[in-house]
C-alpha cells in the first residue's frame, strides 16, 4: 500500500496515489542539463523560467505552477491593494456611512466591495483612504477624509461665483464659515435660482463641468405665450443659436394658465444662458428660471438661500455619471 509521504524505489515522494520518483522522469524527458518539462512548460506560456545560471526560478509575476495539479495558464488573483499601516477597510465603509461595521465585513465576505478595482474578500484588509478608491456594488465611494460635497439654492440676485470683485452677493456669503476651498460646479446667471454643487473635488468638479461627459439639467421656465403643439419636437431635434446649434435632451409642459406656462427642458450643454435663448428663439421668452436637478441630484424641498450635504448615494452617482 502506498502512502503519501512513503519513499518508493525511485526515493521520490508519492502525490495524492500516483506513484513517486523523480519529476524529470514524469515529463518524459530532458535538456542537457537534466531540467526540462517544468522549464519548457513555463515557456510555452510566455514566461521565460531561467535564471543567469540556468537554474528554473519562480517570477515576480506568478510562481511556477505544478502541471499536474494546475490547467495550462492559470493565473493567480492576487490581492496587492494591502497598506500595512492602513486603516481597516470594514472601519473605513462604516465611518463614511455606508452601513454598521458588522453590515461592511459580510459586503466585504461577499465580494461586493473593489480596492483600485480588486475585489477584496478579506476582513482584516487595511487601506489608504486618502489614495485608494473604493467602490460598493459598483459604485464609488468617497473615502478621503478631507472632500465635501454641498448642493445649494442659489437665490436670485446672487453671484455663481465664489467672490466678487463689484461687491455682490455671492456663494461664498453662504460657506463663509467653511475652512475648505469650495468649487462651484456650474453657474446659473444672476436672475435665475436653482441648484449648484460646492465641493473641494477637483477631479470630479472638473468632469461635472465639461461638456464630454454630458451630465443633464433640468430646469423649470416660466414662460409667456400658449405653448404650440410639436414644440417639443423641435428643441430636440435643435435650434439654431447665435453661437452655433443647441438641442433639448427633454421637454414637457408642467402648467399651462392663459398665455403663460410652466415648461420642463432638460439640457445637457453649459453655454451661457442657453435655456433662455433657446426658448426665446422658438418664440417664448423666460420669466423665471430655475434649475432643480443637476445629475442625479435633486434640489426637492431645499429652501432658497440654504446649503445640505450630498447623501452617499448622491456623490457615487455623480462619480458614475463621469465614469469614476
Amino acid at each position: 500500500m502506498q502512502t503519501i509521504g512513503g519513499g518508493g524505489p525511485g526515493g521520490g515522494r508519492t502525490r495524492y496515489g500516483r506513484p513517486g520518483g523523480d519529476r524529470r522522469e514524469r515529463a518524459g524527458r530532458t535538456d542537457r542539463g537534466g531540467r526540462a518539462e517544468w522549464t519548457a512548460r513555463a515557456d510555452r506560456q510566455g514566461r521565460p523560467q531561467r535564471g543567469p545560471s540556468g537554474e528554473g526560478f519562480k517570477t515576480a509575476e506568478q510562481p511556477l505552477r505544478d502541471p499536474d495539479h494546475f490547467p495550462p495558464g492559470y493565473t493567480d488573483e492576487r490581492d496587492t491593494t494591502e497598506v500595512p499601516d492602513g486603516v481597516r477597510l470594514q472601519k473605513v465603509l462604516a465611518q463614511v456611512g455606508v452601513a454598521s461595521r458588522r453590515a461592511c465585513e459580510e459586503m466585504i465576505g461577499a465580494g461586493r466591495v473593489t480596492v483600485d478595482g480588486q475585489v477584496v474578500r478579506r476582513f482584516g484588509a487595511r487601506v489608504d483612504p486618502a489614495k485608494q478608491v473604493i467602490h460598493v456594488d459598483g459604485k464609488r465611494i468617497p473615502t478621503a477624509p478631507d472632500l465635501v460635497y454641498f448642493a445649494i439654492n442659489k437665490p436670485i440676485g446672487v453671484v455663481s461665483t465664489m467672490s466678487d470683485p463689484d461687491g455682490r452677493p455671492s456663494l461664498a456669503d453662504y460657506v463663509a464659515d467653511r475652512k475648505e476651498r469650495l468649487f462651484h460646479v456650474g453657474r446659473l446667471d444672476t436672475e435665475t435660482e436653482g441648484l449648484i454643487l460646492l465641493t473641494n473635488d477637483g477631479e470630479l468638479a472638473n468632469r461635472l463641468t465639461h461638456p464630454s461627459y454630458g451630465v443633464q439639467k433640468k430646469y423649470w421656465a416660466k414662460v409667456n405665450g400658449t405653448i404650440e403643439r410639436g414644440l417639443g419636437r423641435r428643441l430636440r431635434d435643435g435650434v439654431e443659436l447665435e453661437d452655433g446649434p443647441v438641442k433639448a435632451d427633454d421637454f414637457k409642459i408642467v402648467q399651462e394658465h392663459g398665455r403663460q406656462a410652466l415648461v420642463e427642458i432638460v439640457v445637457h450643454e453649459g453655454r451661457k444662458h442657453v435655456v433662455r435663448r433657446m426658448l426665446a428663439e422658438v418664440g417664448h421668452s423666460v420669466i423665471d428660471l430655475a434649475r432643480i436637478e443637476f445629475g442625479p441630484v435633486k434640489m426637492g424641498r431645499l429652501k432658497s438661500g440654504t446649503l445640505r450635504a450630498l447623501t452617499l448615494q448622491e456623490i457615487g452617482e455623480l462619480y458614475a455619471a463621469v465614469g469614476l
